[in-house]
């Protein structure tokens, strides 16, 4: 079996919660597996809530993570004609547009029992915004985000920022918190259309940003520190997968120089040999408590994304 087969295989044996179902859909949907993409937004529709959150189990609290399943629900919804999966999506974005949790500005909260942002919002909100067609809406969240979070000595991302209290519930520059950034601004860019000119140089250059801060970490081994500028934190994979797709990503769209590469060859080639037998990603940050180098839901789809970002960048 092909790695690629393996590591989908055992994605899909997983448990998942609202934020995971979101991104091994999207994951399945831009390697070109539409039709399980669609199984698995046909599944985020099932489990919408009386509230228009998708994807949702048990007590979830989350406000923005219940979006990740939305550019798969708008294809879905799109392709398939259903009416059953055109109300999920209507329901969802009257979600993400009027209901959610917001300030006096507009950004959404990710959680709807505090007034927090987290920087995961990136890739969970504003890529369903965008592929549903609300532009200014997307880069609106993310202009929020961006200002909330954005350190401008490290020029990284910070972890959650108490938007009632005025100050930092983890001031962290966690890795993967900074790649669901790169890879959801990534992602808006490359669906906003013509006459978007300047917000599509405003994304390049606040990705790049975050690029040149974090390369320069990168460890030998490919892989990088669960927060990202202290080198007592454990060593893990799943940010170099970000990185290895948005640079894929980017090069092959245009707008990102080939200096980039060679990090993400680095991250790509650790993300491959860290690969075990049942098509487990090791050594990513560990469900469920995201505190260990372990296995996760999210790692698995950002192998996926990565491998197929890269094939369409040497095809």
């Amino acid at each position: 079996m092909e790695i690629m087969d393996k590591v989908k295989a055992a994605a899909l044996s997983m448990q998942r919660y609202n934020w995971e179902q979101g991104t091994l859909a999207q994951a399945f949907l831009e390697s070109g597996d539409t039709d399980t993409a669609i199984l698995l937004a046909v599944e985020g529709a099932n489990r919408q809530n009386s509230e228009g959150r998708c994807s949702h189990i048990g007590n979830s609290t989350a406000a923005t993570d219940p979006c990740a399943v939305g550019e798969a629900l708008v294809f879905a919804a799109d392709k398939t004609g259903d009416d059953f999966l055109a109300d999920a999506k209507e329901k969802l974005i009257k979600w993400a547009l009027l209901d959610a949790p917001r300030n006096e500005d507009g950004i959404v909260y990710h959680m709807v029992n505090s007034k927090e942002f987290w920087v995961d919002s990136f890739y969970m909100l504003p890529p369903f915004l965008a592929s549903a067609g609300y532009f200014d809406e997307a880069i609106k969240q993310i202009n929020g985000y961006w200002s909330a979070l954005f350190d401008k000595e490290k020029r990284l991302l910070s972890h959650r920022w108490d938007d009632g209290a005025k100050r930092f519930i983890r001031k962290d520059f966690w890795g993967v918190g900074n790649g669901w950034a790169i890879a959801g601004m990534a992602r808006v860019r490359a669906l906003l259309p013509d006459g978007f000119d300047a917000q599509k140089l405003l994304l390049e250059t606040r990705i790049k940003t975050v690029l040149d801060a974090a390369i320069p970490l990168q460890a030998e081994n490919g892989m990088f520190h669960d927060v990202l500028d202290d080198a007592s934190a454990f060593l893990e994979l799943n940010f170099a997968q970000m990185l290895a797709y948005t640079v894929f990503r980017g090069v092959k769209e245009g707008w990102l120089e080939e200096k980039y590469l060679p990090a993400a060859n680095k991250a790509y080639q650790a993300a491959v040999s860290n690969v075990d037998k049942y098509g487990l990603v090791r050594n990513v940050c560990g469900m469920p408590t995201f505190d260990h180098p372990g296995t996760a839901a999210e790692g698995q789809a950002f192998f996926i994304l990565m491998e197929s970002a890269r094939e369409k960048l040497c095809s």
